[in-house]
C-alpha cells in the first residue's frame, strides 16, 4: 500500500489522491490522544472508539482504490497470465466492488445534499472538536429545545410573508396608496437590522430569555397590526410591523445550533433550520389565501387584512406557553469551563491545529527535502499564529476587515439576490392586480407555489448539479439566469400577459434560489475562522446584507409608487437589472484574478 501511494504521488495522478491513508493526520491524532489520557481529560474507551472510526474512514477509501486498481490491471493484461477473467463463458463481474461503489455513491449524494442545505444557515465550524468538547455538546443538547428553535424560525418566516398578498389592500383601506405596501412589508426588515445585533450579543449569555422576548414582541406586533384596521391608522400598522421585526431571533436560532447541538447531528440540525425557513416562506402566503372571510366581534373586525395578525398573535401565544414549559436552558457553567480550557491551551492548539489542517492537504509520502521544507513551514505557521488571530471579531468594523475580496463579492451577490427576490415578492400583489385583476387568493397561490420550489431546487442542486459542475460555474450561470429573468419581466411594447409574468417570475425566483444555495455554500467555506463564533459572526454579516437589501427593495417600491402604478414594474426592475449586471462583472473579475 505504501509503495502504491508513493507511485501515485510520483505520477501525480490526481483522481487517486483520495485513495491512500493519511498517516500524518493519524499520527497527529495519536499524539492528541496520548496527551488527553495523560491529563486525565479522556478515557481509553472513548479514544479507542474515536480512533477506530477515523481508521475505518481512512480503512474504506484505500481498500476501494486497491481493489479497483488490481481489477483494472487484470482487465488490461488479459492473456498474459491465466485468470478466471480470461474465460469467455464467465462474464466480467465485480459484485463486491460494485456494491461498495454503489454504497459510496449513495452516501456521497446524501451527505452532499445535507451539507449543501446545512451551509445555507452559515453555521461554520472553526476546528475539529476534541472528544472532550463533543462530550460538552452532548451535555448541553436538548432535543425539545432544538425543536423550539426550529419552530421559532418557521413561525417567523410565516409572519414575514403572510401579509404579502394583502398588504396593498390593507394600505388602501387605511387611506394610503397601494404601493405603501413596500413600507409596510419593509418595516419588519428595518427593525431586523438592529434586532439581529442585540439578539446575537444576548445569545452569548442566554437562549431562553431572547426567545421569550422574541415571542412577546411578535405577539404585541401582530396585535397592533390587526387593530390598525379598526382604529384606522397606518402608523399603528407600521408600529406593529416594527415590533415584529424587533422579535427576529434568527441569530439565536443559529447560535443555539452552533453551540449546543453535537457535531454528529449538527449538519442535520442546520439543514432543518433551512428547511423550516423555506416551509415558512411557502406557508405564509398560502395561509393568507385561506383567511378569506369577514365578520365582527364587538368592535373588532376580522377580515383578510386583519386575520393574519390575529392568527399569528394566537400562534405566538401558544408558542410562548410551549417555550416556557419545555425549553431547557443549556448550562453556561459547562461553557465557561470549556472556554477556560480552550484559553489555557490556545498557544499549543494553534500550532497543533495548523499542522493538522495542513496535513490534510499533504500526500502520503514525502521526500527528505520536502520534509525539511514542511518542518520549516510548520515552525513559521506557529510563529505567525498569535493568540489574538484565533479570537472572534469584537465589532462590525473588525469583522468587515476580516473579509477577503472574494467574500465581499459573495456578500454583494447575496445582497443582489435578496433585493431581486424582495422586489418580485413584495410588489406581486400590486402588479398582478393592476395588469391581471388577480384576487388575493390567486396571488397567495402564486407566492405559495414559488415558495414550494425552494426545497426541490436545493435537492437537485445539492445532490446532482453540485457534483457535476464547479461551484463558481454554477454561481456565474445562476447570476446570468437571474439577469435574464429580470429582463423578461419588463413591460415593453407588447401587452403584458400572465404567461410572461409567471414564466419570468419563476425563472428569476428559481435562479435566485440556486444562486443563494451555491453562494452561501461557497461563502461558508472561505470566510475567516474568526467569523465562526462570537457576536459578530459570518451568519450575522450575511443576515445584515440580506436584510438591508430587503429594506432598500421595499423602499424602492414605495418611492416608485409616486410615479404611478403604470410605471411601477419597470422602475423597480431597472435597479434590479443594474445590480445583477454589476454582480456578474464583479464575479468575473474576482475569479479571473484568482484562477
Amino acid at each position: 500500500m505504501v509503495a502504491f501511494g508513493k507511485k501515485l504521488k510520483d505520477r501525480q495522478i490526481q483522481e487517486w489522491q483520495g485513495y491512500y491513508i493519511n498517516y500524518k493526520l493519524m499520527k497527529k491524532r495519536v499524539r492528541q490522544y496520548a496527551q488527553q489520557i495523560e491529563q486525565g481529560t479522556q478515557d481509553r474507551r472513548h479514544v479507542l472508539k474515536d480512533f477506530s472510526r477515523m481508521l475505518d474512514n481512512q480503512g474504506i477509501s484505500a481498500v476501494v482504490g486497491a481493489l479497483s486498481r488490481n481489477l483494472h490491471e487484470l482487465q488490461d493484461r488479459q492473456g498474459s497470465y491465466y485468470s478466471i477473467y480470461d474465460q469467455p463463458s464467465l462474464p466480467l463481474q465485480d459484485p463486491v466492488v460494485d456494491l461498495i461503489n454503489a454504497a459510496v455513491d449513495r452516501l456521497s449524494n446524501s451527505t452532499n445534499f445535507l451539507n449543501f442545505m446545512a451551509q445555507h444557515a452559515l453555521i461554520m465550524q472553526d476546528d475539529l472538536p476534541t472528544p472532550s468538547e463533543e462530550h460538552v455538546d452532548d451535555d448541553r443538547y436538548h432535543f425539545m429545545s432544538l425543536l423550539l428553535n426550529l419552530a421559532n424560525t418557521f413561525l417567523y418566516m410565516i409572519n414575514t410573508y403572510i401579509i404579502v398578498p394583502t398588504a396593498d389592500d390593507y394600505s388602501t383601506s387605511l387611506g394610503a396608496a397601494p404601493t405603501v405596501c413596500g413600507i409596510v412589508i419593509g418595516a419588519m426588515a428595518v427593525a431586523q437590522v438592529f434586532s439581529s445585533v442585540y439578539f446575537s450579543a444576548w445569545s452569548n449569555k442566554s437562549y431562553f430569555r431572547p426567545l421569550v422576548f422574541s415571542s412577546v414582541a411578535l405577539f404585541i406586533g401582530n396585535i397592533f397590526y390587526a387593530c390598525a384596521y379598526d382604529v384606522h391608522s397606518i402608523w399603528i400598522l407600521l408600529i406593529g410591523r416594527l415590533f415584529c421585526g424587533l422579535g427576529s431571533a434568527r441569530a439565536v436560532n443559529r447560535r443555539y445550533i452552533s453551540d449546543c447541538v453535537p457535531l454528529k447531528i449538527r449538519m442535520q440540525a442546520s439543514a432543518g433550520f433551512v428547511s423550516a425557513s423555506a416551509l415558512g416562506m411557502a406557508c405564509g402566503p398560502a395561509l393568507a389565501g385561506i383567511l378569506q372571510t369577514n365578520f365582527k366581534i364587538y368592535n373588532l373586525t376580522f377580515n383578510q387584512n386583519t386575520l393574519p395578525g390575529w392568527v399569528m398573535a394566537i400562534a405566538w401565544m401558544v408558542y410562548l406557553v410551549w417555550l416556557w414549559i419545555s425549553f431547557k436552558e443549556p448550562s453556561h457553567d459547562v461553557e465557561e469551563i470549556q472556554t477556560a480550557n480552550q484559553t489555557a491551551n490556545q498557544s499549543n492548539d494553534a500550532a497543533e491545529n495548523g499542522a493538522l489542517e495542513k496535513g490534510l492537504k499533504q500526500p502520503l509520502l514525502i521526500t527528505s527535502d520536502d520534509k525539511v521544507d514542511e518542518d520549516d513551514q510548520d515552525y513559521d505557521d506557529s510563529e505567525e499564529a498569535p493568540e489574538e488571530s484565533r479570537l472572534p471579531a469584537n465589532s462590525i468594523g473588525e469583522a468587515y476587515r476580516l473579509l477577503t475580496p472574494s467574500v465581499k463579492v459573495q456578500l454583494l451577490i447575496y445582497f443582489m439576490l435578496k433585493y431581486v427576490m424582495e422586489i418580485l415578492l413584495s410588489e406581486s400583489s400590486v402588479v398582478t392586480t393592476y395588469y391581471f385583476n388577480w384576487t388575493t387568493s390567486t396571488v397567495a397561490v402564486f407566492l405559495a407555489c414559488l415558495g414550494l420550489t425552494v426545497l426541490p431546487v436545493n435537492i437537485v442542486v445539492g445532490s446532482y448539479i453540485s457534483n457535476m459542475f464547479e461551484d463558481r460555474q454554477i454561481l456565474l450561470t445562476s447570476e446570468i439566469m437571474v439577469c435574464i429573468g429580470v429582463l423578461f419581466s419588463f413591460h415593453v411594447i407588447i401587452p403584458y400577459t400572465v404567461l410572461q409574468y409567471i414564466c419570468s417570475g419563476l425563472l428569476l425566483f428559481v435562479s435566485a434560489e440556486v444562486l443563494e444555495g451555491v453562494n452561501l455554500s461557497l461563502l461558508s467555506r472561505v470566510m475567516s475562522s474568526r467569523l465562526s463564533r462570537g457576536t459578530y459572526n459570518g451568519g450575522l454579516l450575511s443576515t445584515e446584507a440580506g436584510t438591508i437589501a430587503r429594506v432598500i427593495a421595499d423602499a424602492t417600491i414605495t418611492l416608485a409608487g409616486f410615479l404611478g402604478q403604470s410605471s411601477l414594474l419597470n422602475v423597480t426592475l431597472l435597479p434590479s437589472l443594474i445590480i445583477s449586471v454589476f454582480s456578474i462583472m464583479a464575479t468575473c473579475y474576482t475569479y479571473n484574478s484568482l484562477y
